[in-house]
């Protein structure tokens, strides 16, 4: 393997999401430099990080019929019964839901847990509260998916947080969508909340750490064996 095909796979593909604010962020750092090389110096870091913050990395998810993987990568901050939003139409009856904290340091591309049709996408403007807060799903800025799927109607709400100001969604209501695909991204600091329908259960702890399109967060046939796998 030559010295540029070892850089090749060392480096992480960049989401096109992120180049406008990497390029703002170069750019104003070569200005910084002008007035001051300190200046530069921190304005090149920043830039660094805003390169690192957008890495879409490939994932390997698993196939098999009835697990929920996780649709972001962070920290499970939350297991418990809660009522779903009420623009998401999941009825008025509290819901299994996990709770996945993302930080700046997190990769923000956010994956489908399962796969079936989006029956319904529904944005709802809020508050940039601290993500890892129990009141920021129903005071934050959110955007929130209803997937028709084998196992039921999975919700899945894309949460603002404190730095975070802008919520991407890459899917419409009505297509079809296979489980790990990419359906979102969330800048700068956030939380991704699953709903779960009443006979799945979590399979996943607070405090363990979930891979966007890996982790199982749920399993409906806990210790079956046989599953396949995709990458992207």
């Amino acid at each position: 393997m030559s010295i540029l095909d070892s850089v090749r796979k060392a480096l992480v593909p960049i989401h096109p999401e992120g180049y406008v604010f990497i390029g703002a962020f170069a750019a104003a750092s070569f200005v910084l430099n002008w007035l001051s090389p300190t200046l530069g110096w921190i304005g090149f870091i920043a830039t660094a990080w805003c390169a690192y913050f957008f890495r879409d990395p490939p994932r390997v998810t698993p196939l098999r019929e009835g697990i929920v993987v996780s649709p972001a990568d962070g920290v499970v901050s939350a297991i418990g019964f809660h009522l779903p939003p009420p623009e998401l139409g999941m009825g008025a009856e509290p819901l299994q839901r996990i709770s996945v904290f993302m930080s700046v340091f997190d990769v923000h591309v956010n994956r489908a847990p399962v796969s079936g049709r989006v029956m319904k996408i529904a944005y709802k403007p809020g508050l940039f509260l601290s993500a890892d807060l129990d009141k920021a799903s129903e005071d934050n800025e959110r955007n929130g998916l209803v997937i028709d799927s084998r196992l039921g109607r999975i919700g899945v709400v894309q949460i603002a947080g404190l730095v975070a100001r802008r919520i991407v969604c890459f899917i419409r209501e009505g297509e079809e969508i296979g489980v790990g695909d990419r359906f979102g991204l969330i800048r700068f600091g956030s939380r991704l909340d699953v709903y779960l329908p009443a006979t799945v259960r979590p399979a996943i702890a607070v405090g363990a750490r979930a891979i966007a399109g890996e982790t199982i967060l749920a399993d409906v046939n806990a210790g079956a064996v046989g599953a396949t796998f995709k990458t992207g």
